[in-house]
């Protein structure tokens, strides 16, 4: 397991640094003048401008010697500064990843744990009330887009019940967890369900479909012929053997996560990381941009590691060397 367990971290480097050859090669190497493609409207009257800025940048140096100084800045955690509001580009990061830490941790719990708890009672209660009503609801969650459901929740939920006298539920914004934990999840609530509803109808749907199929397994049946209650047949012994493939959907939304964050916090009015890349890309921000990039790809890489050692951990059949 250990050896296994090095080998991905080792793999994970090695797909990281070559993400951040592809990143380098895209902002520094494709554009034919990166300094006067900074400056935009200035270059064009200011010529010692961009020669100024083309030094500082070491855009005057070989291919790789700017590589080896951009590689050297990413492992000190020097991201640059920001074109746009001039401060560290770590900073920024450091104010915005809590935020949308937040909301996905909130919502990657509340789709995991409600999808597979549904998905478990509509497969042992094949065809009844309980099974059509979560498919229903499969259906209903996967034809709303993100940006709907929010505004379809902040209308209801806070417009009505604020023109009722009733205000529990925030129209937008975020207040930090240190600050006032009950604000913070209070404020979270409505971009947790809208996050969430989605990615909980595929679970519900995948949870149904591979515990029908492992129930009708002989190891099941032997299990139930030995007297084991129906509680430990089906989250002892089944559960546990359908939760495979959920584990590999749940890496799998790992890598989409981001996308539904842009809409959310837009919509919520959320200063995440969502938020932060669409005006780093609005503001041709590119230290920002980069580092968004290379963050969310470390996400990623850390995620499905995590998923194949867990594969060993549900499934006894699965074996690492």
């Amino acid at each position: 397991m250990i050896r296994f367990v090095i080998r991905r971290i080792l793999t994970g480097a090695i797909v990281v640094w070559l993400i951040s050859l592809v990143v380098f090669a895209i902002f520094f190497i494709a554009p034919p003048n990166v300094a006067f493609l900074l400056l935009g409207r200035f270059a064009a009257s200011d010529q010692q401008l961009v020669a100024t800025v083309t030094a500082q940048l070491g855009l005057d140096q070989p291919i790789v010697v700017q590589y080896w100084h951009f590689l050297t800045r990413l492992v000190h955690g020097d991201l640059g500064y920001s074109y746009y509001s001039h401060q560290p580009v770590t900073t920024l990061i450091g104010q915005a990843l809590p935020v949308t830490a937040s909301l996905a941790i909130g919502a990657a719990i509340i789709w995991v744990v409600s999808g597979v708890l549904i998905g478990v009672l509509s497969a042992t209660r094949p065809r009844s009330f309980l099974d059509r009503l979560s498919t229903l609801f499969a259906l209903i969650g996967l034809s709303f887009p993100t940006f709907v459901l929010g505004l379809l929740l902040l209308y209801l939920l806070f417009y009505k019940l604020h023109l009722a006298g009733v205000d529990f539920f925030p129209g937008g914004g975020y207040v930090p967890l240190t600050q006032d934990p009950w604000q913070w999840f209070v404020h979270l609530i409505l971009p947790w369900i809208t996050l969430a509803v989605a990615s909980m109808a595929v679970y519900v749907r995948l949870t149904r479909g591979q515990m029908l199929e492992v129930l009708g397994e002989d190891y099941i049946r032997t299990a139930r012929s030995k007297g084991l209650s129906e509680r430990r047949v089906i989250f002892r012994h089944g559960l546990r053997a359908a939760l495979v493939p959920i584990v590999t959907q749940f890496g799998i939304d790992v890598a989409t996560l981001l996308g539904g964050a842009i809409v959310t916090e837009q919509v919520f009015g959320l200063n995440g990381l969502g938020k932060m890349s669409v005006t780093a890309v609005t503001n041709q921000d590119e230290p920002v941009i980069i580092a968004v990039v290379l963050l969310a790809s470390v996400f990623v890489v850390v995620a499905n590691i995590v998923v194949d050692v867990l594969y060993a951990v549900l499934d006894p059949r699965v074996r690492l060397s």
